[in-house]
């Protein structure tokens, strides 16, 4: 059944805190994985699993027990704990009962595999995790290919980035890299790409989004640098009826993606 942890001072309790911090993560190459559908998609995903804390008390359903049994398969040490400290660590105002602690994974660009005709996503110095989060689920739901987080500001390993993914963080393939890295990627792969940008002519649904190409989406703050404009083989906005210039970053790579979706399913 594993060991039962039952206070909150416990040491595994205070590391599994500190994992909240991008520094404490990057130091331990490890990361927060939180809840049921998260979980059972990074098991799904091959995600390498060090260790996974229950807590039957807080359980929504009845399938957690076969799923930490999976986990648990995979090599990953269990932990019982009492609902005080389970608490304690959740990142979740109404915790599931299930939490794992999983080594990063790779993010290297070169080690991306494409397709024929990959449809990718590149995201610029996105700030809030949230939005991160909602941009890979977002890119899960349209089928793209990979997601490209350039100048990264937000840490894709944050917990709110894995709980606002749905643990579509694990089934997209994702790298990390500097935007010159990057164009120079695409450049190679034969890759076109088309800039999301309010100050833009085209309408969005006036792009090509045929073939090969990227969506690129800027932060929420500041857009998209002068590079990717500079370099875009086309520039687009989406049309703002009302007092507002923009949408929310996540909103827009929706709407711009599942354009995209539209005409490369016609």
């Amino acid at each position: 059944m594993g060991d039962v942890i039952t206070s909150v001072t416990n040491s595994k309790v205070k590391h599994l805190v500190k994992l909240r911090s991008r520094r404490a993560r990057d130091e331990a190459r490890s990361f927060i994985i939180e809840g049921y559908r998260e979980l059972s998609r990074a098991v799904a995903a091959g995600i390498a699993i060090d260790e996974v804390y229950s807590c039957e008390a807080l359980y929504l359903g009845s399938n957690e027990p076969s799923l930490v049994d999976d986990v648990v398969s995979t090599g990953a040490h269990h932990f019982r704990l009492d609902e005080a400290p389970f608490r304690k660590v959740a990142y979740r105002d109404r915790p599931e009962g299930l939490l794992a602690v999983a080594s990063q994974f790779d993010t290297d660009l070169a080690d991306l595999t494409l397709g024929s005709d990959p449809l990718i996503l590149v995201v610029e110095s996105i700030e809030k995790p949230g939005n991160l989060g909602t941009m890979m689920r977002t890119a899960d739901a349209a089928g793209v290919s990979a997601v490209v987080i350039a100048d990264p500001t937000t840490d894709p390993f944050n917990p709110n980035v894995v709980r606002a993914s749905i643990g579509s963080l694990f089934t997209v393939p994702l790298a990390i890299a500097y935007t010159d890295e990057t164009l120079t990627w695409l450049s190679v792969n034969g890759i076109r790409f088309i800039v999301t940008t309010p100050d833009a002519e085209t309408l969005h649904w006036e792009a090509d989004y045929q073939g090969s190409v990227a969506v690129i989406v800027g932060s929420e703050q500041y857009g998209l640098s002068a590079t990717w404009i500079d370099n875009a083989v086309a520039t687009t906005r989406i049309p703002m009826a009302g007092t507002a210039d923009s949408l929310n970053a996540a909103m827009a790579t929706g709407i711009t993606l599942f354009e995209a979706v539209r005409q490369r399913s016609a």
